[in-house]
């Protein structure tokens, strides 16, 4: 799509410094970009690429527009206009409503007319589907599912029953959203007694689902992931977990079941949440931590031992396994060196 400055200021809440009508047609990087393309500087260090680059036009702050007479769309969040523009060049024209004819789809369904289905899709009864939908090849919703306006479903994802998703979700490839929680009570025969898992999900709007993702369904309630979400490939989420609305979570992230997470939480990826835990808003937990008790207040916590040198870290860990007897000499020394102490004076 060809769009000119004046208007890409129009749409980011930007002002523009040079041509307003100069059209731009692709967004790259400053060292590839060339004529009729538009690039961005958030970081002041790059900003003596600028003199090297072919770019038809830039992104800047104010402060750095100062130093650049070309043209630019002055903006004091770069990056953010940056994704604003690239969506803009780049979003994909409205296809009219279409049905496969290799969907399978229950009669007792209500889709609206212009939802796109893909070859082999299968749709259970009881579905409602609003505009402006896309349901990827391949793909299974299950009985009594809604599925808000402007939802785009991946190929080969699998939505179980009563799952509600919000309007302006994603859904990546892979992903399996209300598959039952992991609930099991304990026999006297010490063997497991699966516990019906009764609840549902909810997506609220603008969730985003990476691929391979699994949500379980609640035991009892729902499932529930707050507005404007966004998980990363392949993460677990248990049965009653609640994340709090603009959380983001990166991928191969675990989620212990009825865990509760804040408000624009950043969980960092490959980190395990226990289950029954309180995550406060605004909290940062750093990749590959374990987390096994509620954090009540924002802030950045961690753990986990960084990569060292492999003999300097097997030193470490070898030592790693006395600390509990080095503790207690070391309570020992301090009393002798006390008593020493006191006895000198």
């Amino acid at each position: 799509m060809k769009v000119n400055l004046e208007r890409l200021a129009e749409l980011t809440g930007s002002k523009v410094n040079g041509d307003k009508l100069l059209e731009i047609n692709a967004v790259a990087s400053l060292q590839d970009a060339g004529q009729g393309q538009i690039s961005f500087v958030s970081n002041p260090k790059y900003i003596s690429a600028l003199e090297s680059s072919n770019a038809s036009a830039v992104i800047l702050s104010p402060e750095l527009a100062k130093e650049y007479e070309g043209n630019a769309l002055i903006n004091s969040d770069p990056y953010l206009t940056f994704a604003k523009v690239l969506k803009i060049i780049y979003s994909k024209e409205k296809l009219a409503g279409f049905i496969h004819p290799t969907a399978i789809i229950h009669e007792n369904t209500k889709i609206a007319a212009d939802v796109n289905i893909a070859a082999n899709v299968i749709i259970e009864s009881g579905v409602t589907i609003e505009k402006d939908t896309q349901i990827g090849a391949g793909s299974y919703i299950g009985d009594g599912s809604h599925i808000q306006e402007n939802v785009v479903i991946n190929p080969n994802v699998t939505v179980y029953s009563d799952t509600n998703i919000g309007r302006d979700c994603i859904i990546h490839s892979g992903a399996v959203i209300g598959s039952d929680g992991f609930g099991f009570a304990p026999t006297k025969g010490k063997s497991w007694y699966k516990i019906p898992q009764i609840g549902n999900v909810i997506l609220k709007n603008d969730v985003e689902v990476g691929a391979n993702c699994t949500i379980d369904r609640a035991a009892l309630g729902a499932t529930t992931i707050g507005e404007g979400v966004k998980l990363d490939c392949q993460i677990h989420i248990g049965h009653n977990v609640t994340i709090d609305d603009f959380s983001i979570m990166a991928a191969g992230t675990v989620v212990g079941g009825s865990t509760s997470i804040g408000k624009r939480c950043q969980i960092g990826g490959a980190s395990a949440i226990s289950g029954h835990l309180e995550i406060a808003d605004d909290v940062v937990i750093t990749g590959k931590s374990m987390v096994i008790k509620s954090i009540k207040s924002g802030g950045v916590y961690s753990s986990g031992i960084p990569s060292d040198a492999n003999s300097k870290w097997r030193r470490n860990a070898a030592r790693f396994r006395h600390l509990d007897e080095m503790a207690k000499t070391i309570k020992e020394l301090e009393k002798k060196l006390t008593i020493t102490t006191t006895k000198s004076e």
